[in-house]
């Protein structure tokens, strides 16, 4: 079974274009699916008319946030919502061609976890858009190890399985495929069409893509310290100790033997090695809790640090009752 995600805000003149092309390309591939719309507090008539669509078709569900929550919030929702075994996400504003569903697929059929969109011939404007995202892209794929060029496309198909190990905050939709690499997912990339929007303002801006740099730092400690935050913490601590207790050292043995007075002639450096070592000591006592909460984390909800794709044992030989 398909499940198709779509989450929508103020998307009013895509509704119904959008509604049929997915049906068609959905009931060619002659396989049982639903669609979930997620209208994340629209202003407009969105919602209105997909509540009527609903009473017309059993495989249609819309869900209705109280406010508007924003794009990862909704994906979460329709993906808790979700049924089928492989679910596909895509945005409301007919930018994303239902058409390239079947290629997804294909790479799903291959036995690859995520199949994630790759908008090859972008239709946005250059400066406010294409280069940020490139710059973004190229930044993401360092900070979390996974090879895409194209981080930012909602258009992805994934294996029901793997969105279950990941918890969706802030506007973390973008690093599902790296968040999941955290567990082995396996992640391929594909080509799709990138059409221009058809109605309405786009959503995004040029002030978003700071905003990502926030979150490129985020995933890089969450898949390189999440389960071991002391290593993180500790080597900062470490290093603000080192130096702070070189100055104060330097300093102890400058007014012992010298007999000078460091206060004096030296306040500033000595204030500064006193900071360093508080600041050190912090960082081992940041350390320390973030290893508590972490082991909290995983002990108090039964999660694993670990994700198992199969399991196999060896068949025992049947024996027929006769030979016993």
């Amino acid at each position: 079974m398909l499940s198709i995600v779509v989450p929508i805000h103020n998307e009013e003149p895509a509704i119904l274009p959008l509604y049929d092309r997915l049906t068609s390309v959905l009931e060619g591939l002659e396989k049982p699916y639903e669609i979930i719309f997620v209208d994340d507090a629209s202003t407009d008539r969105s919602f209105d008319l997909l509540a009527n669509l609903v009473e017309t078709d059993r495989r249609l569900k819309v869900i209705r946030l109280r406010r508007n929550f924003g794009q990862t919030a909704a994906l979460s929702a329709g993906f808790d919502e979700a049924q089928g075994q492989v679910v596909i996400s895509l945005d409301g504003d007919l930018q994303h061609d239902p058409e390239d569903i079947p290629a997804l697929l294909k790479k799903i059929d291959e036995g690859y976890d995520i199949a994630s969109g790759w908008r090859k011939d972008r239709l946005d404007n250059a400066m406010t858009r294409k280069i940020p995202s490139r710059i973004a892209n190229w930044l993401m794929a360092k900070a979390s190890g996974v090879n895409l060029r194209d981080f930012g496309t909602t258009f992805k198909a994934y294996r029901a399985e793997v969105l279950k190990d990941i918890n969706l905050y802030g506007e973390l939709h973008r690093f599902i495929p790296a968040l999941a690499s955290f567990y082995g997912a396996r992640v391929a990339e594909v080509p799709i069409r990138n059409s221009p929007r058809a109605s309405g303002a786009s959503h995004y801006g040029l002030s978003r893509t700071f905003r990502v740099l926030f979150d490129i730092i985020t995933i890089r400690f969450l898949l390189k310290y999440f389960t071991r935050p002391m290593h993180f913490f500790g080597a900062l601590g470490l290093g603000s100790v080192a130096i702070g207790g070189a100055i104060e050292t330097y300093l102890i043995i400058y007014k012992v033997f010298w007999g000078r007075d460091i206060v004096i002639e030296h306040g500033p450096l000595m204030v500064a090695g006193a900071l360093l070592l508080l600041a050190g000591i912090m960082m081992f006592c940041t350390g320390l809790l973030g290893e508590v909460l972490i082991r909290t984390y995983f002990e108090s909800q039964g999660r694993r640090i670990y994700a198992v794709r199969e399991v196999r044992t060896r068949r025992e030989p049947q024996v027929a009752d006769g030979a016993r």
